[in-house]
């Protein structure tokens, strides 16, 4: 817990965390985990897409077990999103340095999970996973700054991101500790659950475009008003998904040109994020959901278009591994309770290429991605007590099999 609040003092503002990818506190960040690291006889390395790794040495010379989570933040962030994940398998490797483990560990920092520096999620664990494309290198940043030139000017090598990703055949598994950002564990009185799947999800951003004018001169039936076509789609979302069971739809994002009080908006361009456990149901809303926002603009003799729609299908955790984390809170005391994520984890990516399985904390107040995000101390032993134990049965499995 003190170590989260070391970390949190890592941040691009003073008045509140904030960590993007690559950016100097990211670096900041990395030279005190990797000191921490070090210190419980792991190995450290930064890797091509600015992921740290620390390895603590197992008797196979390539098999290998990922446990970790993320080190970038939202602006505004709390303490512990992803972080928390990171410590808890930095303390799972230093419980078991004195063990003779028949693969090797690695305590996987991603550095960039939340996509906000290059609207991209999912950078750091798609290039673990060998799923980077060449073409996000272009993508640029609010300052103009393209990925390309993040990764070298933080001293890594772009062209060299295929280096990152591990192959499968040598990976046990990869497990994700993490906050449940929902509140399930909390009503159960529970501080542990596993994980059963990630629910899919939709990241759209869509433009509408009127037609600037002055405010004080232009009569009202004349405009073409891109913001009020913006603001009409933000409430279409809402209506639509309260009528969806257990869809979730979101406008968290409106950018506006040229956003002047006295001046009616000439553009506006919106975020949508859309998830649910199946996709087919997800995949519909979609479609809705879009062509709502073509009526919207077509009422308002408005354009739209849509700039850009990436999607993560509905990810169900491994049978195996997430059966055998299961065991191991049964083991610790505890009833595994089977929970459904509705964020998005690097699970999502790694799930492509190697089986997951996730371990979520009670997360009292169920508050997120803000300040107050809270976890109690008492819980984060659990978590730590019950990976430990499934390090341990999976090492015993890996000896009885060879």
């Amino acid at each position: 817990m003190t170590r989260c609040g070391q970390l949190a003092a890592c941040s691009e503002d003073p008045a509140c965390l904030t960590r993007r990818y690559l950016t100097p506190p990211m670096r900041i960040a990395h030279n005190l985990l990797a000191g921490w690291m070090s210190e419980a006889s792991l190995v450290p390395r930064v890797d091509n897409a600015g992921n740290l790794v620390g390895r603590l040495a197992g008797q196979h010379e390539r098999r290998v077990l990922l446990l970790g989570s993320h080190l970038d933040t939202v602006p505004n962030a709390g303490a512990f999103d992803g972080v928390l994940g990171v410590l808890m398998g930095l303390a799972v490797a230093e419980r078991l340095r004195g063990e003779d483990l028949p693969f090797h560990l690695d305590v996987v920092a991603f550095s960039e999970e939340e996509g906000v520096r290059f609207s991209k999620p999912y950078l750091g664990s798609a290039a673990v996973a060998g799923a980077f494309p060449s073409e996000w290198l272009e993508r640029r940043d609010a300052d103009g700054i393209s990925l390309r030139d993040a990764i070298a000017g933080f001293g890594l090598d772009p062209d060299a991101i295929d280096r990152c990703g591990y192959d499968p055949r040598d990976v046990v598994g990869f497990i994700e500790p993490h906050l449940e950002q929902g509140p399930v564990l909390e009503e159960q009185g529970l501080p542990v659950g596993v994980v059963g799947g990630i629910a899919g999800q939709s990241r759209l951003r869509l433009a509408f475009r009127g037609r600037a004018a002055h405010a004080g001169t232009t009569p009202m039936h004349l405009r073409q008003d891109a913001l009020l076509c913006a603001s009409r789609f933000v409430s279409h979302v809402r209506d639509h998904a309260a009528g969806v069971e257990e869809l979730r739809a979101t406008v968290g994002s409106i950018h506006v040109t040229p956003n002047a009080p006295n001046v009616v908006a000439a553009e506006a361009e919106v975020s949508l994020d859309v998830r649910h456990r199946d996709d087919a149901p997800r995949e519909a809303a979609v479609r809705d959901l879009v062509a709502a926002a073509h009526s919207i603009a077509e009422i308002e003799g408005v354009e739209f278009e849509l700039l850009e729609e990436t999607s993560q299908r509905a990810i169900a955790m491994d049978p195996g591994l997430a059966g055998h984390l299961q065991a191991a809170v049964e083991h610790c005391g505890g009833r595994p309770l089977q929970v459904l994520s509705g964020a998005g984890h690097d699970a999502v990516m790694l799930a492509h290429r190697f089986p997951v399985a996730m371990l979520f904390l009670r997360h009292p107040g169920a508050v997120s991605h803000h300040p107050d995000e809270r976890v109690d101390a008492a819980d984060v032993a659990v978590g730590i007590e019950v990976l430990t134990q499934l390090v341990l049965n999976l090492a015993k499995q890996q000896r009885s099999t060879v």
